[in-house]
């Protein structure tokens, strides 16, 4: 072993030191990306080639290293694309999210070699072990908090949203993403792709690099029966100009059996002919992605290549893989480099792309947005007209597009059906066929694919990466795209920057979809962002009508780092609140619509606008009983809950509003109380947990059926105003 006493004071921690590779005296001298350059300037240069390799056998150190130090965490998966990985940042290219959580060592190894670590306080190999899945430190999936990385990865199918999210955003610089072959059983990444290209054509600086190494987490990958021609035929087919394939196998000098091969066991000729060939690839399809192809790199390579283990055996370590393990051991000793090679590829790695991903990264960097200034909206008068709110919303949604030509609408080809019609003719379906009949442009700034996944994960991906966005969907569908939308609002909870909060719309709620019956009322959702209140930065709304939903969007496009899901009907509603009553209705929580004397009092705390038809004619039986009856619309549940129930001091950009207690009981003291709502009860919890009535109960969603009516469905449901009326006498008995 050689002597640590010359080692760099990063290298402190490092178990083991090698010797140096042969044809480091010749090919390691100087580093191969010049000081002021950002980039090698020839892939098929022998210093760039045998350097890049030096830095793939770094990078499978580090990774092996600090997961056994934990005795936990993924190190197989990276370990076979660790070539491509660093090809593409010797390469100039650091922006690079990934579809694949289980590789978080690897990056956290590359950001800790380029220094991007030493912003949170890691400066040496040690500092990185001990941070390694600990809380305030390296999570065990990537997140928004690490510096360097652009996006979270956790659920397998969302990388490229992230990727393509940011080469709308960023003409001019590549984002590759690394997507497993494990993953690329999810049914939404080809989907989402093929449909953003066909919207966005000249888009192509995203570059998919599947790391193609027979095997998913526990078993042998679907596609692992795929020949290379079957391969490139399947990216061919959905739409890809340029596949560019590198496969191992073709390079084994060791007669590995099997299609898929380990390159760290060949001679040292063909692992440097395997990286320059590696290189070469990365460098054309980066050429090609950036000069309007729709490019993928697939680098073929068995999965463990370099590691302790081999296979999906390689995927994880269990609790016996401690740095002291005879595998861990032999495959460190095997992979060790001297201090002077250690040196080099942390000088090479941070004059990579200008410097370090912390200080070039494009999410490093609030983006400049349009000024919207004053909106115009439309303060509808208390008890005339009915209006849909829906079309209210849209027409500042219309504005907003107007004024910001970034913003995109998402909606899976439903705006017209939820009373939206006004937002395709103001900003245009995006479209290669231009029809005015159906409001179609390929200038556009509507988004239409028919997948939840697709229109939620542009729409968040883009609000990560800074842009305004909103999500429409019927809130019978939402369910789909919801992964993404939970794993980016978890991200923006924990981001260094500020970032437009993410905002949906869900419309057509269960009760206006009598006629479709079950299939289309589906109002359980509802229950999802009640749970998610209490992450601290998820704000569900509840407007009470077309005035309450201008306050809620006009709200909503203020705030930074949040999730906010505003819920509302497409059906014509009486105007209950003046515009100056919605907005102190959104930050108290609620409002009091209306409120009669009587012996005994009872409020109905309501989410919902529809909800509030049956509840009004119950207090009109009530009150001819000489019941005092208070009607309380319920818009913000999130400011009702106390400020412990709630992880706000957590986040980000805090928001610590909360009811005050004197506040509370003016608005729901009463001799019983009882909760309303079309959708899951669990929304009205916050008022639950507060209230001091001695008597209160819950109407709430049960299940769907066919009904010809909104009131039929309620009454289905148990919600009719006999019902309510009935259960308010015997609270007060």
């Amino acid at each position: 072993m050689a002597s640590q006493t010359s080692t760099p004071a990063f290298c402190e921690g490092i178990q083991y030191f090698g010797k140096p590779l042969p044809g480091f005296d010749q090919y390691g001298k100087v580093p191969a990306i010049a000081e002021g350059s950002h980039c090698i300037t020839d892939p098929t240069d022998d210093a760039a080639v045998f350097q890049t390799l030096l830095a793939a056998d770094a990078l499978r150190y580090l990774t092996l290293q600090i997961t056994a130090s934990k005795a936990s965490g993924h190190p197989g998966g990276f370990a076979s694309s660790v070539e491509a990985y660093a090809a593409l940042v010797m390469l100039g290219h650091k922006n690079i999210p990934t579809e694949v959580g289980h590789h978080a060592p690897g990056f956290y190894s590359a950001m800790f070699m380029d220094r991007s670590l030493e912003d949170m306080g890691i400066h040496t190999v040690a500092q990185l072990r001990e941070g390694y899945r600990e809380r305030h430190g390296l999570l065990g999936h990537l997140s928004g908090y690490i510096p360097g990385i652009l996006a979270p990865a956790g659920p397998l199918g969302q990388g490229q949203h992230f990727a393509m999210s940011a080469a709308l955003l960023h003409p001019g610089k590549l984002f590759p993403f690394t997507v497993g072959d494990g993953g690329l059983g999810e049914p939404y990444i080809m989907s989402s792709m093929m449909h953003f290209h066909t919207a966005f054509p000249k888009v192509t600086n995203f570059l998919p690099v599947l790391v193609w190494n027979g095997y998913s987490q526990e078993h042998h990958s679907m596609v692992s029966t795929f020949a290379d021609e079957q391969m490139m035929d399947y990216w061919t087919g959905n739409s890809f100009e340029e596949v560019i394939l590198v496969d191992a196998k073709d390079f084994d000098d060791q007669k590995q059996p099997g299609p898929f091969v380990d390159s760290t066991i060949f001679s040292f000729e063909q692992r440097m002919d395997f990286t320059e060939a590696v290189l070469v690839a990365a460098d054309e399809a980066a050429r090609s992605a950036l000069d309007g192809k729709l490019t993928v790199l697939i680098i073929k390579q068995l999965k463990g290549a370099g590691v302790h283990a081999q296979g999906a055996k390689s995927h994880n370590l269990y609790a016996h893989h401690t740095l002291e393990n005879e595998d861990i051991v032999g495959a460190l000793q095997e992979r060790a480099l001297s201090p002077e090679a250690w040196e080099l590829v942390r000088t090479n790695l941070e004059r990579a792309g200008g410097g370090p991903a912390a200080k070039t990264a494009v999410t490093e960097f609030v983006l400049p947005l349009e000024e919207l200034g004053q909106l115009t909206l439309q303060d509808f008068p208390v008890g005339g007209e009915a209006k849909v709110p829906t079309t209210a919303m849209g027409a500042l949604v219309v504005q907003v597009g107007q004024k910001d030509p970034k913003f995109i609408v998402s909606n899976a080809d439903g705006n017209e059906a939820s009373g939206l019609a006004n937002i395709n003719q103001g900003l245009k379906i995006i479209h290669p066929t231009t029809d005015p009949l159906y409001f179609q442009s390929p200038q556009g700034q509507v988004y239409e694919p028919l997948s939840e996944d697709a229109c939620a994960g542009l729409a968040v991906g883009l609000a990560l990466m800074g842009s305004r966005t909103l999500w429409c969907s019927y809130e019978s569908f939402a369910i789909n795209g919801l992964p993404i939308w939970q794993t980016v609002t978890q991200a923006m909870a924990e981001l260094r920057r500020p970032t437009p909060s993410t905002i949906t719309l869900f419309t057509a709620g269960a009760l206006e979809q009598g006629r479709n019956g079950w299939t289309h009322q589906r109002p359980e959702i509802e229950a999802y962002f009640a749970a998610m209140m209490r992450n601290g930065n998820i704000f569900p709304l509840f407007p009470t009508d077309a005035n309450g939903i201008q306050a809620a969007y006009e709200w909503a496009l203020t705030t930074k780092n949040k999730g906010i899901v505003i819920t509302t009907s497409k059906s014509p509603l009486p105007i209950r609140t003046t515009l100056d009553q919605a907005r102190q209705a959104l930050k108290d929580g609620a409002i009091v619509l209306q409120e009669t004397t009587g012996t005994k009092k009872v409020v109905f705390a309501v989410i919902g606008d529809m909800s509030l038809l049956p509840v009004f004619e119950a207090a009109n039986q009530l009150e001819s009983q000489g019941i005092g009856v208070k009607i309380v619309s319920v818009v913000n549940p999130r400011r009702l809950y106390r400020p412990h129930d709630v992880a706000w001091d957590t986040c980000s950009e805090p928001d610590g509003d909360f009811l005050g207690e004197a506040e509370f009981e003016a608005l729901f003291g009463a001799d019983a109380l009882i909760g309303v709502t079309g959708g899951a009860s669990a929304s009205l919890e916050p008022v639950m947990l507060r209230t001091t009535a001695p008597r209160r109960d819950t109407f709430a969603w049960k299940r769907g059926e066919t009904t010809a009516s909104p009131a039929q469905l309620m009454e289905f449901n148990g919600i009719s105003a006999s019902a309510i009326a009935k259960r308010a006498t015997q609270l007060l008995a």
